[in-house]
């Protein structure tokens, strides 16, 4: 019997007819409603026609995550008062409950992803809603560009609804062609705000690294909610880790229940947390309770503010989740919780001064995560570069780039882009593309360590991934039991000649009722051919082949370059070679950390990295010299290394100029001729510019071949640089074609002639103003300051010691103004040479008065 009472209750109900005229008149529409609105729960239903309303519909609801597509279908099916299974049913990876004569099918939307890879068409499907895309998941995004290209191209009459309580609903509107947006008006009670940010100052968060004291204080926070308020609490935190942190200083409420809600925890303790409880409760849980479910009960939301987000590091080739700062968007969807039923608060773990600098929205995924199965789900659909897709934003060129060349490695896609069939295969598996290439190369055989892989086992499972395998194998906790569901369904999915499922390769969809396919059970059949050790390191160096790497005591070196650590007594130390699964980059380090690999022999190694293999020459500059050696090498490990005599002279020459680049062209034999040539040169190019040569060190390095061959062409080390004559392969650079050169001595002499007949050598030191350093005697009788190409030199007058006395570049200002100082100061210490009243007009000398007299 359908629950009206609570149907009519929803205050979606009021934005149905403009839903509904939308949709008719438009075919798409964005629906934005408040959090406990019902539009994930009574919207399906009505679109339809299960409320008596309306012609009937297939309707299919994606959700971004297992545990909101499992809620939402059975709340429905409460609504109808019926049983999951009958008119409303679910698909989640391994899991499928889905009758006969089901009119709404909740999926997530890596399900649905799936699905329109294999059905274009989505043959039988009236209306697909998009629920909480405002979280900008991949899946999500890559699904609606998919759906919006079948409603253009295929089936027009497919109707689209994208909705959420908080999201640039203009955005989506543009992105479904100028869909009409709805609004529901929310009848959510309020929620007052209590800023409660920690006493003392915390370390920001870093990797997945969560300051211990922010976590101390989080559970302070939650015992003064529970003590200052009714009704039970709901604490959001970052992830598994956290949650238990805090779970374990909570252990004393007494009566007051915690529940641990999160990606990993038991089906049981889900369906527990969306229940009434029996007495007072504190539900610490990750953004999954953010939207989409609804907990019983909840009066009271203490925000963390921390949430989770995907990176990768490109420059490592490591991908993983990080810890950020939880967005605007995020904020109020959590706060939220707290107003479903009735008046309440939230406790916000930060000062209110911090809240306007946070982010309004969550980063999208497309702009941060690994691009790997979204570039061969584009190849896939026909679009390998993703530009014709409809995306809010388009995929970073780098990322798609790394993606690409992890595909065209495993054979994915050709050269082109385009998805190969092996590519095809690799995308029905419901893998990410890695772990599908082991699946498939191993024959299924390595089933178990790649269901392992595929969601990351939890950290007392040890960093050895064999032993991880083992631990789940004979496990009864909640990981075990997944995994031991996801096992069949790989080995399913791997069948040779089968096509894989949507989630269900475990078995096939209920016929009805409440049957369902069974993920209990253990995964009994172990990799029995290969055995676990060899299973399980062939698994990850498949996948990362790039990370197989070299043991050398507490560290190992990758074959993408980069170096990481090993944990104090990892059974891992003693192995020769590993394949690392997965890694981290610990705060403020620049090497990485070993969080789970296998213990791998080196002709594994080599066959899994074949790609990376690498014979030949490398001649190189190092430890100021010429380094010449035959080499093999995986990626970065170098396999076997012999001292090179007759090297290519083109790696020679190469190794010498960048021996040059490095150390600078002091390597040369730069005589004072080769260096004053240099300087002159440089005066030249700044003062006159054209024909004259640049001379700066970047761009002698640009004009090598001009210069210094045939002498560098002839030279193998650093001592053959050194007997190079700089100032005679410079000479090279002179403009001899327009017959300038031979204005060199003319533009920029070397020396100038001075009033008393003495040849003295000009300073080129600064291009700006050369200097002369002449006597003060030599230049009696100089009107003007001399000039070469038009330029004063900057006169140094020298006292008869040769010690500076003044320095002018104007000669005929200094004898009027200066030089009456000048004679004052030396002429007392100084009493044999001459200091005329009027040195314009005196005599120059290169003598004394007495030498004078005779």
């Amino acid at each position: 019997m359908i629950r009206y009472d609570a149907l009519d209750a929803l205050p979606v109900r009021a934005a149905l007819p403009g839903l509904t005229d939308a949709l008719d008149g438009h075919g798409t529409a964005v629906l934005v409603a408040p959090p406990g609105t019902g539009k994930t729960t009574l919207v399906p239903l009505a679109l339809a026609g299960l409320l008596g309303e309306g012609s009937a519909r297939r309707v299919v609801v994606a959700e971004p995550r297992r545990i909101a597509a499992r809620a939402a279908a059975r709340r429905m099916a409460w609504l109808l008062g019926e049983k999951v299974g009958g008119s409303v049913g679910y698909t989640v990876r391994g899991e499928r409950v889905v009758g006969r004569h089901a009119r709404v099918e909740v999926v997530t939307t890596g399900v649905l992803l799936q699905r329109l890879q294999r059905d274009q068409e989505l043959a039988g499907v009236d209306v697909v809603i998009l629920d909480e895309c405002h979280e900008r998941h991949l899946d999500a995004d890559t699904t609606a560009a998919f759906l919006w290209d079948v409603r253009q191209a295929l089936r027009p009459e497919l109707r689209l609804v994208a909705a959420s309580a908080t999201t640039d609903a203009q955005g989506w509107a543009r992105l479904l062609g100028d869909a009409p947006v709805v609004e529901a008006e929310g009848a959510a009670h309020p929620v007052e705000v209590v800023w409660a940010p920690p006493t003392r100052p915390v370390r920001p968060p870093h990797g997945m690294r969560v300051d211990p004291a922010l976590l101390t204080h989080v559970a302070s926070v939650v015992r003064r909610a529970l003590a200052e308020r009714a009704g039970d609490v709901l604490c959001f935190l970052p992830g598994a880790g956290e949650i238990a942190r805090v779970a374990g200083q909570l252990g004393d409420l007494g009566d007051v229940e915690v529940l641990q809600v999160h990606g990993r925890a038991p089906a049981a303790v889900q369906d527990a947390v969306l229940a009434p409880g029996a007495g007072r409760r504190v539900v610490l849980a990750t953004s999954v309770a953010e939207s989409s479910l609804t907990v019983p009960g909840v009066r009271v939301v203490v925000d963390s503010g921390l949430a989770r987000e995907p990176r990768v590091d490109h420059a490592r080739g490591l991908s993983a989740l990080t810890t950020v700062r939880a967005s605007q968007a995020a904020g109020r969807q959590r706060a939220g919780r707290a107003g479903r039923e009735a008046p309440g608060a939230v406790y916000r773990c930060w000062a209110e001064a911090e809240d306007a600098r946070l982010p309004r929205f969550p980063s999208p995924e497309i702009k941060v995560a690994d691009l790997t199965a979204f570039a061969l789900q584009a190849a896939c659909w026909g679009d390998p570069e993703a530009t014709g897709l409809a995306l809010l934003d388009p995929p970073p060129g780098g990322a798609m780039a790394a993606a690409r060349s992890v595909l065209t490695a495993i054979g994915a896609v050709d050269t082109a882009g385009r998805a190969t069939p092996r590519g095809t295969d690799l995308a029905r598996l419901g893998l990410h593309p890695r772990l599908g290439r082991a699946l498939l190369d191993t024959s299924g055989e390595g089933a178990e360590a790649v269901a392992l892989l595929s969601e990351e086992p939890p950290r007392d499972y040890g960093d050895d991934l064999t032993a991880a395998l083992r631990a789940a194998r004979h496990g009864t906790d909640a990981y075990a039991g997944r995994w031991r569901a996801e096992v069949r369904r790989l080995r399913a999915n791997s069948v040779s000649g089968q096509r894989p499922g949507d989630g269900d390769g475990a078995g096939r969809a209920a016929q009805g009722g409440d049957e369902r396919t069974k993920a209990g059970g253990r995964g009994d059949r172990s990799a029995a051919h290969l055995g676990d050790e060899r299973a399980a390191g062939l698994v990850a160096a498949l996948a990362f082949p790039e990370r197989v790497a070299k043991v050398d005591g507490g560290s190992c070196l990758m074959a993408s370059g980069t170096r990481a650590e090993l944990r104090e007594g990892s059974p891992l130390r003693g192995a020769p070679w590993i394949a690392v699964a997965v890694a981290d980059r610990p705060v403020g380090k620049g090497h990485a950390r070993v969080q789970l690999a296998a213990v791998v022999d080196e002709d594994t190694a080599r066959s899994a990295a074949a790609s990376l293999y690498h014979s030949g020459q490398e001649v190189h500059w190092a430890d100021g010299d010429v380094v010449a050696r035959r080499v093999e090498r995986l990626g970065a490990i170098e396999l076997a290394v012999r001292p090179l005599k007759d090297a290519d002279a083109g790696l020679v020459r190469d190794a010498l100029l960048e021996g040059l680049r490095q150390e600078g062209l002091g390597l040369l034999r730069w005589s004072a001729d080769a260096g004053l040539l240099r300087q002159r040169l440089a005066f030249l190019r700044l003062q006159v510019g054209e024909p004259w040569p640049d001379v700066s060190d970047d761009a002698l390095h640009a004009r090598v071949d001009e210069w210094l061959e045939p002498e560098l062409g002839r030279a193998r080390r650093r001592s053959d640089l050194a007997r190079i004559n700089a100032g005679e392969a410079l000479g090279r650079l002179l403009p001899w074609a327009s017959g300038d050169a031979g204005r060199l001595d003319e533009l920029a002499p070397e020396r100038i002639t001075v009033p008393s007949g003495s040849r003295i050598r000009i300073d080129y030191g600064n291009p700006e103003q050369p200097v002369l350093a002449v006597k003060l005697q030599e230049m009696f009788g100089l009107q003007e300051s001399p000039a070469v190409a038009g330029v004063p030199l900057l006169v140094h007058l020298l006292s008869p010691a040769g010690r500076p006395a003044a320095v002018t570049a104007d000669l005929a200002s200094f004898w009027k103004d200066g030089y009456r100082g000048v004679r004052a100061e030396l002429r007392g210490r100084y009493p044999k040479h001459p200091w005329p009243e009027d040195p314009a007009s005196a005599e120059p000398t290169r003598h004394t008065n007495a030498r004078l007299r005779r």
